[in-house]
């Protein structure tokens, strides 16, 4: 039995291909921490910055984001993605801190999004 008093919070239905905004805030932070060797072989060399353990980035974007942000992007290495890409969910706190960046609206009302 659910004994909390707080109705659960409902996440926005953003999609990820019409934003890709935490793919391109940060060069830091899709760093991998869990992958095994063997994972993070099967990420194609060239979006992969051995030297910092982290996918590579140019001016804060992952080179394995491709679009525009905010209107249609894509993980060309969606298959292999790290675990920290793996667990960025639509309306997380790490989604509206990048959204925010970029400007993008961060709420939801009934009409839609707001911002």
């Amino acid at each position: 039995m659910d004994t909390d008093d707080d109705p659960p919070a409902e996440r926005p239905d953003w999609s990820c291909q019409a934003c890709g905004a935490c793919c391109a805030t940060a060069a830091d932070w899709p760093r991998f921490s869990l992958e095994s060797e063997e994972e993070i072989a099967r990420i194609p060399a060239a979006h992969v910055d051995d030297a910092a353990g982290r996918m590579r980035s140019v001016d804060d974007r992952c080179t394995a984001l491709a679009g525009t942000v905010g209107t249609f992007t894509a993980c060309t290495v969606y298959a292999v993605r790290p675990l920290v890409c793996r667990e960025c969910q639509p309306g997380d706190p790490e989604c509206l801190i990048a959204r925010a960046r970029w400007g993008l609206p961060t709420a939801v009302d009934s009409d839609g999004p707001i911002g």
